[in-house]
C-alpha cells in the first residue's frame, strides 16, 4: 500500500504562483508513475501532469503547458507541481495519484493510489 499526502494549496491572485507537494509513504518504491489531477466544482476529474520514476518522461494537459512543471525527488519520495501564471480556470481541488507500470496514463481509473486533495483557489 502507498499513502499520498498533498500540501501547498491555498488562495492566490491571478498571475501568481503556487507549489504543490505530494509525499508518498508506505511502499513508495512500488509505484513508478506519479501524477496530478484536478477537479473543479461540477466537473469531472481532469489529468494535469505526470512523471515517470526517473523523471525523464513527463506529460501535461495542453492547458497548463508552459505554466506548470512537475518534478520528483525520489530520495524524499515526493512529487511537486510548480504552478505559475495561475488563472481562475486553474481553481480546483488538486489530487496526487500514483500507479505502477511504465506507461503514463491520463485516465483517473488507471491510477491505484490517491491523496485526499488540496484546494487551489485563484482570485481574478
Amino acid at each position: 500500500q502507498v499513502q499520498l499526502v498533498e500540501s501547498g494549496g491555498g488562495l492566490v491572485q491571478a498571475g501568481g504562483s503556487l507549489r504543490l507537494s505530494c509525499a508518498a509513504s508506505g511502499r513508495p518504491s512500488s509505484v513508478t508513475i506519479m501524477a496530478w489531477f484536478r477537479q473543479a466544482p461540477g466537473k469531472e476529474r481532469e489529468f494535469v501532469a505526470a512523471i515517470e520514476r526517473s523523471g525523464a518522461a513527463t506529460n501535461y494537459v495542453d492547458s497548463v503547458k508552459g505554466r506548470f512543471t512537475i518534478s520528483r525527488d525520489n530520495a524524499k519520495n515526493t512529487v511537486y507541481l510548480q504552478m505559475n501564471s495561475l488563472n481562475a480556470e486553474d481553481t480546483a481541488v488538486y489530487y496526487c495519484a500514483a500507479k505502477t507500470g511504465r506507461v503514463i496514463e491520463t485516465r483517473p481509473l488507471s491510477y491505484d493510489y490517491w491523496g485526499q486533495g488540496t484546494q487551489v483557489t485563484v482570485s481574478s
